[in-house]
This record gives structure tokens, sequence and C-alpha cells, in this order.
């Protein structure tokens, strides 16, 4: 077994010990970012004259080596004999170069290493999951565009509330999404500061330059202080927190759609490819896909709630119980990829069924508001109004008929402001297209959006691609 510390002690861990703390397993994943960090800092060891330029180019390449040749490497091959990736790779380095591996560490501890490596997993972890997020919004505003006339009951308390473009529906998410990416973001801005050189918990007295090394893995600059640089996770909760709340949203859009797929709505078809079926039933047709990313959700919530539990009490500086944080960061991390790659695929393939749309569209108490407005337009007090609309969906319904049955006299019965053309109320296309506030279900308002999103989606896929060329520069 190998680890880097031990001269200080008598006897060696224990071996249910070891089997309980050794953590390879799950930071194996760290491999290429820790590497990064470790090549800035033998060469910023060279710079700054902490050891010769020799050693520092020899320290690279026999990084770069061992990178190589464990990436090759799986790693439960490997998990009962190292302690964790920085010893392994510690290790494996000494293997290659000999006695001038033994550098690598001078004025450095595992405590701003791990800091580091993870800023740096993390930050290119949200540069994925922007581009994921910019795709599935991209399939929302395609959707919307190809089905911009199409017109759905809008619910509240899901009950039948007023029509709505399914366009307007689905780029509701669209805006969701954004400030997902937002969150996103912000986040990466924040995180965006390098450790390295913080060492255990003090600081080197060695002349590192900590600017030199922040500006070669592509931080903005060093952390401010040592202390702090080794002992928060915030940057990580912060992401989990996002990641959570982005869950949130894909929850309630795979809601939508289970809904919709539903036979008592019957507004979408779900593609083969992302429905299965029932081992005994013949005849059934189920949107599971759908329904694991709105089970998956409390994977997401978990997580959070775990690192949020681990750091509550921790003293300053770092506690081994920070650990813990790189198996739900991870895990996070991978779940949202895998959700949001897979949810753009159903939104992409869905077949929206127009005439199931038309048809619960025209059920006349959705325009129940249009006729109250109706009677506003004309100077009806609204409170006024709202008591006469009322009034007549009772008499609707307590007549066993719908809103647009009831005959013109019993209109006038409960207001002569009525005219004929309050039937034209309870037309679906009119009643969007009168919509006049801004944000509205208005067909040309909701057009324009689609080209604005069409517009600015294009534009963040440029910007994302020019960033991932620019990653780091190590």
């Amino acid at each position: 077994m190998k680890k880097l510390w031990g001269e200080r002690f008598k006897s060696e861990l224990h071996d249910l010990a070891k089997e309980f703390s050794y953590s390879l397993g799950v930071d194996f994943e760290l491999l290429d970012a820790e590497v990064r960090v470790s090549i800035a800092h033998a060469t910023m060891l060279g710079k700054s004259g902490i050891i010769s330029h020799r050693d520092s180019r020899l320290l690279v390449r026999g990084l770069r080596q061992v990178l190589a040749t464990l990436k090759k490497k799986v790693v439960c091959e490997l998990i009962r004999d190292y302690e964790d990736i920085h010893t392994l790779i510690q290790v494996q380095l000494e293997k290659k170069i000999g006695r001038v591996g033994k550098k690598l560490h001078t004025a450095r501890s595992r405590n701003d290493l791990v800091s580091t490596s993870t800023r740096i997993y993390v930050r290119e972890r949200i540069q994925d999951l922007l581009i994921l997020v910019n795709r599935l919004q991209t399939a929302l505003v395609i959707q919307a565009e190809r089905n911009q006339k199409v017109i759905i009951p809008g619910y509240t308390h899901l009950q039948r509330a007023q029509v709505v473009l399914l366009a307007h529906h689905l780029l509701a998410y669209v805006e969701m999404l954004d400030r997902d990416k937002s969150r996103l973001v912000d986040a990466k801005l924040r995180l965006n500061e390098c450790p390295l050189g913080a060492a255990a918990l003090a600081g080197s007295n060695l002349p590192v330059d900590r600017f030199y090394v922040a500006k070669l893995l592509g931080f903005r600059k060093p952390t401010a202080n040592s202390l702090d640089s080794v002992s928060d996770r915030d940057f990580a909760i912060e992401v989990l927190s996002a990641i959570a709340i982005l869950f949130t949203h894909l929850s309630r859009l795979s809601e939508d759609l289970i809904l919709w797929s539903s036979q008592e709505f019957a507004f979408v078809k779900i593609a083969d490819e992302f429905s299965t079926g029932s081992s005994l039933m013949p005849h059934k047709k189920n949107p599971d896909i759908l329904e694991l990313i709105r089970g998956k959700t409390g994977e997401a919530y978990g997580n959070l709630m775990s690192l949020l539990t681990t750091m509550k009490g921790l003293p300053l500086a770092y506690n081994r119980d920070m650990q813990e944080d790189k198996k739900p960061l991870f895990a996070s991390c991978r779940l949202a990829q895998k959700a949001l790659g897979v949810l753009e695929l159903v939104i992409r393939t869905i077949e929206v069924e127009e005439a199931n749309c038309r048809k619960a569209s025209k059920d006349s108490f959705l325009f129940a508001t249009d006729v109250l407005e109706y009677l506003v337009k004309r100077k009806v007090p609204f409170r006024e109004a709202h008591q006469i609309v009322g009034s007549l969906v009772q008499r609707a319904l307590d007549s066993h008929t719908s809103l647009s049955g009831l005959p013109f006299e019993v209109y006038q019965e409960y207001s002569r402001i009525f005219k004929r053309d309050v039937f034209e109320c309870f037309e679906p296309e009119l009643s969007v297209r009168l919509k006049s506030s801004a944000g509205s279900t208005r067909p040309d308002f909701v057009l324009r959006q689609v080209r604005r999103r069409k517009s600015q989606l294009k534009a963040e896929v440029r910007a994302l691609k020019r960033s991932n060329r620019e990653r780091g520069l190590v």
C-alpha cells in the first residue's frame, strides 16, 4: 500500500481503516486535472528557482508519461494499493523519473492541490453543462417554431385556465433554462480563483509565484486567503445548488410531457426510442425516460444536502470530512449531463397531436376571462364583470351546457352591455391574438421570441466553442 506520509507512525494503518478511508475509487476522476495542476506547479518551481530548470522539465515530461500510462489503467486494479489520486501520481512519477520525482510536492500540500484540481474539474463540467443546456433550449425553440400555430389549454392548479400557444409554453422552459445557465456561469466566475500555493493552510516559506501558476491554469487570480483556500467548498455547494435547481426545471418539463402524452390529454406522442413497455400488459407504452428524470431529481437534491451537511460544522482549516465532497459533486455533474442529453432527444422527437390540442382548446370555459375583459373594455368595473361572468359560468353548469352554449338572451339577463359579438370571445385564435401585454401568448410576440432565441442560442454556441478552445494554457 502506497501513501505520502507515515514516518512518524510506529504501526501501519489497519486494513479496515484503509478500506474505509482510501478514496482513489472516487477521485481517480480528477486524473487529468491533477496532472495539469502538477505540470503547472513543476513549471512554476523551475521558473521561481526553487528547483532547477532541468528538474522542472524532467518533472513535466514524467507527468505526461504518467498520464498516458494511467489512462490505460482500470481504476479497480489500483484502489487497494493507493490512498488517493495524489499518491498514485506521485508514486508513478517516481517510478518513471526516479529521485527527481520527489521534488514535485515542494511547496504544496494535498490540501491546496485537491482544491485546485477540483475547481478545474468543475469549471470544465460547467462548460459541458452550458453546451448541453443550450442544446436542450435549441430543441425547445425548434419545436416552438414548428408548432407556432398550435393552441392548447393553459393550466393553473392542473385545472383548465386560459388558452395559450404551445410555443409559448415551451418557451417558458427556455426562460427557466436561461436562468439555470446564468447560475452556472456565476458559479464558474466565483470558483475561478487558484488555491495552489496556499499549501496545507498557512502558505509557504518558499518563493512560489502563485500569480504565474494561476495564469498557467486559466484562473483569473490566486485565492486571497490561504486558510479559506483549503478549507471551504462553497464553490462545490454552489454548483450542486445550480444543478439541483436545473433538475427542478427538467423534472417539471418531464412532468408536463408525461401528462401531455397520457390518453387523458393526448397532446403529444413520445417516440418509441424513449418509451418502454410492460412485462404483463402488452398494450402499454410508458414514458419511463421522463419519469426517471423526474425521479433522479431527488438524487440531485440529495447530493446538495449531503455536502451542505458535511460542511456545516467544520472548524478551519482542512478536515478529512471534506474528502466526501467529490462523490456527490461528481455524481450530480454526471447525472445532469445524462439527463440533459436524453431530454434534448426526447424533445426533438416528440410529435404534437394538433387535432387533440384543437379539440381541448374549444372548451368554452377557457374563455371566461376573455368574456370578463370584453365587459371591462366596455367600462364595466372589474369586480362587477367578474361577478357577472361567474354567474354565467354557474348558469351554464346548472344547465349542463357550455359557456358558449348559453343563448344570447341569457347573457342579456346578466348585463345589457353584452352584444352578439360576445360569442367571438370563444375563438381560440382570436383569444391569443387579442393579448397585448408584453411577454404574453400573442402570436407575433411569441414568434419574435422564437427568432430572438434562435439567434441568441447560435451566438452562444459560437462563444462556447471559442471558450472550449481556450481552456487552460497547460
